[in-house]
């Protein structure tokens, strides 16, 4: 890993469990055992630092979904509807850092007056719904799952996960117990009623 793979991924964890506010250049050189000149050769703000987390989580969360897709064999589109469910929570659980960092404040105030931050929050946003609806609309062509706007249905779905996630960080709730009622519930929204499943 390079050093400024390093400094990313500290930088992930700092601003996830910290806040931006909160974290300061003298840890993250601490941590990473980087001098801070080196982390401002690098990074030329600690804003610029922020936006190139949001980017490298985008990546990752993109990386880890075609690595999913690419080893996984669906029977249809409702399992593979399933199936995204179920690697969301099981990356929300393995890469908490990066949903820790989607659920703070900061990124979103931010992006009020950051376009570029914007940008970033919509790109990975965008990349969870285009993940669930691309399974909605292989399951309207294989005919698991029903009618319905697959964009709108997306969203719905994606907030209903990511709600559970946040609950998760939050420590209000053990995501892990609602599991099979969540996939109950997919499985009633989506499905097609008139084919046997």
């Amino acid at each position: 890993m390079s050093k400024k793979e390093d400094i990313l991924k500290a930088a992930t964890l700092l601003f996830a469990t910290n806040g931006f506010k909160d974290t300061s250049m003298a840890e993250l050189a601490h941590m990473t055992g980087a001098a801070s000149a080196t982390i401002f050769y690098h990074f030329k703000s600690k804003e610029e630092l922020f936006l190139s987390v949001l980017s490298s989580v985008k990546d990752g969360i993109l990386d880890e979904f075609s690595h999913y897709f690419g080893e996984k064999k669906f029977a249809n589109g409702l399992e593979m509807l399933e199936g995204t469910v179920s690697f969301y929570l099981y990356l929300a659980g393995n890469k908490a850092e990066w949903f820790l960092l989607l659920h703070r404040y900061y990124p979103y105030k931010l992006a009020k007056e950051n376009n570029a931050c914007r940008h970033s929050l919509e790109d990975i946003y965008n990349c969870f719904v285009d993940i669930f609806e691309k399974a909605l609309v292989q399951g309207q062509a294989d005919g698991s799952i029903g009618k319905l706007s697959p964009r709108k249905t997306a969203l719905l779905m994606l907030s209903t996960v990511d709600g559970i996630v946040r609950f998760k960080n939050c420590d209000l709730y053990d995501a892990g117990a609602l599991y099979n009622e969540l996939i109950a519930t997919i499985r009633r929204m989506a499905a097609n009623r008139n084919q046997k499943i």
